[in-house]
């Protein structure tokens, strides 16, 4: 309630744009916004491009940055929370002169050079970025998926797309209790038919069956997962699985060294992403314009990350399948950037 207060009184105490001010006082306004901006196609062609071209890497980048890594970190690789949370708030801090500084350099060198240095550096990070966090945040989960590997025999015709935006489906076959709780927990496996149907998950000289839960219900359903959890997560400690990740083994240097790798991607984009985005639109309709690429750039592409990276790691069977998602949206931004926005540094926003 305070935030909002101060949110209210500070737009209050704030005037208007000289640039707005003007088209005011010329009587220029703009009384059919929504019909102008995406009803034109000079103008839904700028909302096009700064959705692809911008808004689909500024979901993907930074939601991964400072959001995903968070779940990854101690979901998939068992960090304790207290290690993750300084951390991110290390990176978090460090990163926040960054925002002024891209945006600085976006004045001096251009805007579309460094957005796209921001999303070429996400890009090529993803990958060998994940891989070096594990490693250096729990080497012996890196060590036994190497010497014991996973191994899901089931009957793929029973298995799901676990996909669910909304979180009301429940997966029930065995196949995809069986696949959730190993792909929850950041391990890979690959997936085999089995010979008789049945869904058996194989680590080392364990084998441990997945009961079908397609009879029962909610409490019940879960109940079984839990059950189901914890004689999957017994058999995979007995073949060297570590439960949680070892403090005395990370190697918090290189996960910072990681973290900011990503931060500076995030921030190389953030930073003139504001200004470059008001250079694209006219004036009489820039804030509508502008407000659905960046909504649905942020909310939609950001917003789906962490259950579509779920969905395709349980697809592959592969924890780090999940990065093809930012990485495609990445690319997209890439290629649109390079192809279709035009450098707006220095121009007049009345000549726009």
């Amino acid at each position: 309630m305070l935030l909002l207060i101060v949110s209210v009184w500070l737009r209050f105490k704030l005037s208007e744009s000289p640039a707005f001010a003007k088209l005011k006082e010329e009587g220029e306004i703009c009384h059919a916004p929504l019909r102008e901006a995406f009803g034109r196609w000079e103008n839904l062609r700028r909302v096009l491009i700064a959705f692809f071209g911008i808004m689909c890497a500024q979901g993907a980048v930074w939601y991964l940055s400072f959001f995903y890594i968070q779940v990854f970190l101690t979901k998939s690789l068992g960090v304790p929370e207290p290690t993750k949370d300084a951390l991110v708030l290390a990176m978090t801090v460090v990163s926040a002169p960054l925002y002024v500084f891209f945006g600085w350099l976006s004045d001096r060198i251009g805007r579309k050079p460094v957005m796209i240095g921001g999303m070429l550096l996400a890009l090529v990070a993803y990958l060998p970025g994940f891989h070096g966090m594990a490693a250096a945040a729990n080497p012996a989960l890196v060590e036994a998926q190497r010497a014991q590997p996973v191994v899901v025999y089931t009957d793929p015709s029973t298995c799901s797309v676990q996909f669910d935006p909304a979180g009301t489906r429940q997966f029930k076959t065995a196949c995809d209790i069986g696949k959730s709780l190993l792909a929850g927990t950041g391990i890979s496996y690959r997936e085999t038919r089995s010979d008789d149907g049945r869904t058996v998950v194989a680590v080392g000289d364990e084998r441990i069956e997945i009961p079908d839960g397609g009879a029962l219900s909610g409490p019940e359903l879960k109940a079984l997962k839990d059950d189901t959890g914890k004689t999957l997560k017994a058999a995979l400690t007995a073949e060297g699985y570590p439960a949680k990740a070892d403090p005395a083994r990370m190697n918090i240097p290189v996960m910072f060294f990681w973290l900011m790798v990503f931060a500076v991607a995030s921030t190389a984009l953030y930073g003139p992403q504001a200004a470059a985005l008001v250079e694209m639109f006219p004036t009489n309709i820039r804030y509508t314009a502008m407000s659905l690429p960046y909504h649905v750039g942020t909310g939609w592409v950001g917003g789906f990350l962490p259950v579509t990276s779920f969905a395709l790691a349980t697809i592959t069977g592969n924890v780090y399948a999940s990065l093809w998602y930012p990485a495609v949206f990445t690319l997209i931004s890439v290629v649109v950037a390079l192809l279709f926005i035009r450098e707006t540094r220095g121009k007049p926003l009345d000549e726009i």
